[in-house]
């Protein structure tokens, strides 16, 4: 039976690699999701056969199995219930929960640990940073989750002193070690847990909404490791390997993200991320003006080139199919018809291209930023359905919240038509001046209602939906 335990886990690891090389690409995203998830039940059904059989040759241990099926199957009815029900809109504040349980996971199984008895000093110093790294995570993710669900407010909290506080508590935290290790007294990994509690909170409160996508990134990198250190407290290398996976490859993306942003990866890491110290002003910008759909139309039957920019704004509109009906439609009237991705888009990395793989556009026509950005200059019209932030020129000068943070340039086509609600400014709060340049429309309601109206407007709309 070991030999049966330990092939399954060297096979799980495996699968959980070749998911991760299949979610780097959109066309090969379903097969990496099918290598973990049979990953994930290779090794649960390892982990089940262990207990049936365990090392010790003691047979069956009955309440370790009842108490691992019962928690594995509330798990599983949790987790099918939340992926049915969960909207896309939801999905990054579901992920930053998730997140949380890993966290707190660790923390339980470090203390778990801990009770278990003596042990060597590497081995509590693995307990100790296990349960540090799994505090943090736990409560920062919970934050995360307040502020993407906005149950909590999306700017920074600033603190007087916070770097300070942040460095202090880490400096306690680690003499606190000093303390545990040799000791193995409760008093310090208590003292040490709070101190990591409070740590992640104010880690991630200190970081604006507009920069959630980072932090989402880097909680799935913290909680990465917090499994990484279980799976050493557990002797599980299954545990390790994935653990070891999914903190480097979160890690890689925040850093990926933070330079596509003009970010300090450190920022991130210290907390404070995504402040400037700077406060948006409401400034008057002047006036704007308004299209109605059948103008947009009007526009769109005589430009020869369109680039699309989604934003969050689409995703709660729930607009991605009739873009995708839209895109068809005016390619059938031979128009070049393109979409520009932010890195930050949305509250999630890659959300947006998720939208769009969803209504079927196809891959192609989907660019990164750097791919896109030089081609606005030749495009006549640009829509951007839903986004704020990622369109507002105002990072390209100084004294503003989000100087330096590179920007797709809808200002320089044509003409420009933004697709929102009212003129409210975006999550990150800052107003746009995109708004209310002289080659910029404003198309106002729910961004799915206005990209029918448009399709309902085009000579061949009603042929395309048919």
């Amino acid at each position: 039976m070991d030999n049966f335990v330990n092939a399954t886990y060297i096979v799980s690891g495996l699968l959980f690699i070749f998911a991760l090389a299949g979610l780097s690409r959109f066309e090969t995203s379903k097969r990496g999701v099918a290598f973990g998830i049979l990953g994930m039940v290779l090794a649960l059904t390892a982990t089940i056969a262990s207990v049936i059989s365990p090392e010790t040759g003691e047979g069956l241990d009955s309440l370790g199995l009842i108490l691992l099926v019962g928690a594995v199957g509330i798990g599983a009815v949790i987790g099918v219930r939340k992926a049915l029900t969960v909207e896309m809109t939801g999905m990054p504040e579901l992920i930053a929960l998730l997140h949380s349980f890993v966290g707190l996971a660790a923390v339980l199984v470090g203390y778990n640990s801990w009770l278990e008895g003596s042990h060597d000093k590497f081995h509590l110093a693995e307990v100790y940073f296990g349960i540090f790294i799994g505090a943090v995570t736990f409560t920062g993710s919970i934050v995360a989750w307040g502020k993407l669900s906005e149950r909590l407010p999306s700017r920074p909290l600033v603190l007087p002193f916070r770097h300070w506080m942040n460095l202090a508590a880490l400096l306690l935290i680690v003499g606190m070690a000093f303390w545990f290790v040799p000791t193995r007294s409760i008093i310090p990994l208590i003292i040490m847990t709070i101190l990591s509690l409070l740590l992640g909170i104010h880690l991630v409160a200190a970081i604006g909404g507009a920069d959630m996508p980072v932090v989402i990134s880097m909680l799935n990198s913290y909680s990465g490791w917090a499994a990484a250190f279980s799976g050493f407290m557990l002797g599980s290398e299954v545990l390790i390997v994935t653990g070891a996976l999914v903190g480097a490859s979160g890690a890689i993306l925040s850093y990926i993200m933070c330079r596509a942003m003009n970010r300090s990866f450190i920022s991130v890491i210290l907390g404070g991320f995504g402040d400037s110290g700077l406060v948006a002003c409401a400034v008057d910008q002047g006036e704007y003006r308004e299209y109605s759909t059948a103008e947009v139309a009007a526009e769109l039957m005589e430009a020869r080139s369109v680039i699309i920019v989604p934003g969050y704004g689409m995703a709660v509109a729930q607009a991605q199919y009739p873009v995708a009906e839209l895109t068809r439609a005016l390619e059938a009237h031979h128009k070049h018809v393109r979409f520009a991705i932010h890195p930050v888009a949305g509250r999630l990395p890659g959300h947006m291209n998720v939208l769009l793989a969803e209504a079927n556009v196809p891959y192609d026509i989907v660019l990164e930023m750097d791919e896109i950005n030089e081609d606005f200059p030749e495009t006549d019209v640009v829509l951007v359905i839903g986004a704020n932030d990622t369109v507002n020129p105002s990072a390209m000068e100084p004294g503003t919240p989000i100087s330096g943070m590179p920007v797709l340039h809808a200002w320089e086509s044509r003409q420009v038509v933004v697709f929102k609600r009212s003129m409210n400014p975006g999550y990150a709060g800052v107003e746009n001046p995109l708004f209310f340049k002289e080659n910029t429309a404003m198309c106002f309601g729910d961004a799915k209602a206005s990209v029918q109206a448009i399709l309902a407007s085009l000579p061949v709309g009603e042929a395309v939906r048919a």
